[in-house]
């Protein structure tokens, strides 16, 4: 794959797939099946379907086991790594943590890990079918509705967690906003591309996390969705360069997420 240190999957993590299909279907257009594929473990692992065909990520059912060890709804996105064993034990190296040790599963190879401020997310080498070995994910696009637009971390540190992502996945630093006494925005890149930015932890945040932004046709409508279908908004839309709109919310489940679009 071509996809080196790019956001390649995203996942749900929730204890109500059905539900998170009804909310997502009407906030986004997604499509979610009605039962889950056995993996390892029996756990429940569905497809999250865009309209053009194509996959936005997938969904996690949280059982009984794992929600009493811990685990709550979030969102959670994976990066591309040619060695995940040598990116988590470099990982390991910085100061991060290992959430989930290195583990093969029928599509490549994952660990969960979290950068020294706490931040969760998945290394994966991807084993791509024969003679695909060239594909490259579309999970992430930049301007495109029913795909992750934008990631976003929140952080304790901010120029450790610049200096960690730079290191380790070669990201670029250029750029940044002012949001006076919240501190600055700082944009993130991936070569020439906007990957998203990062940012001191919010008033009200209790712990470092990537936040992602979800493609919308129309941040109006997406927002009537939202509380139509039983979600919160925790920050209403706003404009951002570009003359596009992004707010926030938190999907009924529990997990919080973005949109981002135009106002029609």
């Amino acid at each position: 794959m071509t996809d080196a240190s790019n956001f390649i999957w995203y996942e749900l993590m929730t204890p109500d797939p059905a539900g998170a299909a009804r909310f997502y279907g009407a906030v986004v257009g997604w499509t979610i099946p009605a039962e889950g594929e056995p993996t390892a473990g029996g756990v429940d692992y569905r497809m999250i379907g865009r309209s053009d065909g194509g996959n936005a990520g997938g969904v996690l059912a949280l059982n009984a086991d794992m929600i009493a060890g811990g685990a709550r709804p979030f969102w959670i996105g994976y990066i591309h790594t040619p060695d995940v064993d040598a990116a988590v034990a470099a990982i390991e190296g910085d100061g991060g943590g290992v959430q989930m040790p290195a583990m093969d599963i029928p599509v490549g190879r994952i660990a969960m890990v979290t950068d020294p401020q706490g931040a969760p997310f998945y290394v994966m080498t991807p084993a791509p079918p024969p003679g695909m070995e060239d594909m490259e994910s579309d999970v992430f696009s930049v301007d495109r509705p029913q795909h992750i637009r934008w990631n976003e971390l929140a952080t304790t540190a901010p120029d450790a967690a610049i200096a960690f992502y730079k290191k380790h996945f070669g990201w670029g630093q250029e750029g940044a906003m002012d949001m006076g006494e919240l501190g600055a925005y700082r944009f993130i890149q991936r070569g020439d591309v906007g990957l998203g930015a990062v940012m001191p932890l919010m008033p009200g945040m209790t712990a470092p996390m990537w936040s992602f932004y979800i493609g919308v046709d129309d941040i109006d409508r997406a927002r009537a969705a939202v509380t139509a279908n039983g979600g919160t908004i925790t920050n209403e839309p706003m404009e951002i360069p570009g003359g596009e709109y992004a707010m926030n919310g938190i999907d009924p489940q529990g997990a919080a997420f973005g949109l981002v679009g135009p106002r029609k």
